[in-house]
């Protein structure tokens, strides 16, 4: 028997779609996030995102197939992010994560994730 992955134990495509779409619905209305998104959809961001989730978690490989290596430090270089922007992405992720209510221990896991993620992305030193 193969051991079951955390993609897998988590619901699948259907449990990350869910997550995705909950973020992007904060994102679409958050002031501080949305200047970040250059695409007038964001719907390209939210299919990019959930394909990368799918596949980080143990599911389908269709970002690195269609995109490369995720390379996720250069892919968000051009954007300002700071603490405010890490702050803000965390706010709306925790809030899509929430609306689940998942297992505690999957809750766990993917906020572990999702902070260690957002800090590597700052790649603005606070104003003095």
């Amino acid at each position: 028997m193969t051991e079951q992955t955390f993609y897998e134990a988590i619901g699948g495509h259907d449990t990350i779609k869910l997550i995705v779409d909950t973020f992007y619905d904060g994102v679409a209305t958050d002031d501080v996030l949305r200047p970040l998104y250059p695409e007038d959809d964001l719907g390209p961001a939210s299919d990019r995102f959930r394909m990368f989730l799918e596949q980080y978690w143990g599911g389908p490989t269709t970002y690195s197939e269609q995109r490369g290596h995720p390379r996720l430090r250069m892919r968000h270089a051009p954007f300002s992010i700071g603490e405010v922007e890490r702050d803000a992405w965390l706010a709306q992720m925790r809030r899509a994560l929430d609306s689940l209510e998942l297992p505690e221990e999957q809750d766990e896991t993917f906020w572990s994730y999702f902070t260690m993620a957002a800090q590597s992305m700052i790649n603005r030193l606070p104003a003095l």
